[in-house]
């Protein structure tokens, strides 16, 4: 079988859970907002700009990332700038060949010139339901609330998940430094989420061990793991081939916990050497439930046709290993049953075997 090309994966019908909305905006973008609130960046112009952000996030240098999210995270504190970037986010989705995107954010990093935390939701709202309507429903879009590890807010944006979530908001995370941050702190909030019977995601597994997986399931009750990569610390891969499962490993395979897996971004931030490195290789093999995701795309320089074009690069993958990870993530979505099913059986599983057809 001929190996898919990078326009061959471009075509094919992609889900992606983890996408950060203040890690994805356009640079033209950015110098616009920028030249609006008055705020100085690092480069004049937009290649140099993207430029820079992927170099940071490159660099090697935890200040110089974060630094690249102070940026974007100052150019998005207004109404319309943060509907022009959630309506911008649903466009580049949608070009990417995108039918399905949960997109996280976390509002109360977007209050500091006045918004209350329901107007930042209202925003992003606003320009999501923009950026669907002109895609004439080729793509389906709903929020993730983040609540900051290192803050004391996630019982208010659990609260606040609850609030919108007939009204385009599918679930509740947490993100920000997981070492000192264990997930139990925020504990409560995840208490009321499942008092609730709503939905929520858990970075862990990224920068920290098996530990904070372990709080993340177990304490927390978390449906999916953002990132999950260290659960490979729980696997051993002996000499003769032949690999064993500690038992937090094998609770999450045989409990089909979905990985929210970002190959680029793991990379940059050093917890995989190299693509063809990355525990997805091997979590793919023993049939995890794995699933492909852009985390930053701007940081990244990355869409979900790069990310999955590099496992086709790095591992060989076919039209029905994208399938693969393109239906884990659509069954792991927090979209009511039947509109999972119905973007399986009507979009996904049609376009993949279209693909099939041309790399055959």
């Amino acid at each position: 079988m001929t190996m898919l090309s990078r326009d061959d994966v471009q075509r094919a019908p992609k889900v992606v859970l983890h996408d950060h909305l203040d890690g994805g905006l356009r640079p033209q973008t950015i110098i616009d907002l920028a030249a609006d609130c008055g705020h100085p960046l690092p480069a004049a112009d937009a290649e140099s700009l993207g430029r820079w952000f992927v170099e940071s996030a490159d660099s090697g240098s935890l200040v110089r990332y974060l630094e690249t999210f102070d940026h974007t995270v100052a150019v998005m504190q207004t109404g319309p700038a943060i509907t022009r970037v959630a309506r911008e986010c649903v466009e580049d989705m949608v070009a990417d060949g995108v039918v399905y995107a949960e997109i996280r954010y976390a509002p109360e990093q977007h209050v500091e010139s006045g918004l209350t935390l329901d107007e930042v939701v209202a925003a992003v709202k606003e320009g999501f339901d923009q950026g669907m309507a002109a895609a004439d429903g080729r793509i389906v879009v709903r929020q993730l609330l983040t609540a900051m590890r290192h803050q004391a807010r996630s019982r208010e944006i659990a609260e606040l998940t609850v609030a919108w979530r007939d009204r385009g908001v599918a679930g509740f995370d947490i993100a920000g430094a997981e070492a000192g941050y264990p997930p139990t702190r925020h504990l409560d909030a995840f208490e009321y989420l499942q008092r609730e019977n709503a939905h929520f995601t858990i970075h862990a597994g990224e920068a920290f061990g098996l530990p904070s997986i372990w709080e993340a399931i177990q304490w927390c009750g978390t449906a999916r793991l953002g990132h999950g990569v260290r659960i490979v610390d729980d696997i051993t891969v002996h000499d003769d081939g032949s690999v064993e499962l500690g038992r937090l490993a094998a609770y999450v395979r045989d409990r089909r916990i979905p990985l929210e897996m970002c190959p680029r971004s793991n990379v940059q931030t050093g917890a995989a050497e190299s693509i063809a490195e990355h525990p997805i290789g091997l979590l793919t093999r023993l049939r995890f439930r794995v699933t492909v995701n852009t985390d930053n795309r701007l940081m990244s320089g990355t869409s979900m046709t790069e990310e999955m074009f590099g496992l086709v690069e790095a591992f060989g993958y076919t039209a029905k290993d994208l399938q693969w990870f393109t239906i884990n993530a659509m069954k792991s979505a927090f979209l009511p049953f039947d509109e999972r099913l119905k973007i399986i059986n009507d979009v996904i599983k049609p376009g993949y075997e279209d693909l099939a057809e041309l790399a055959g």
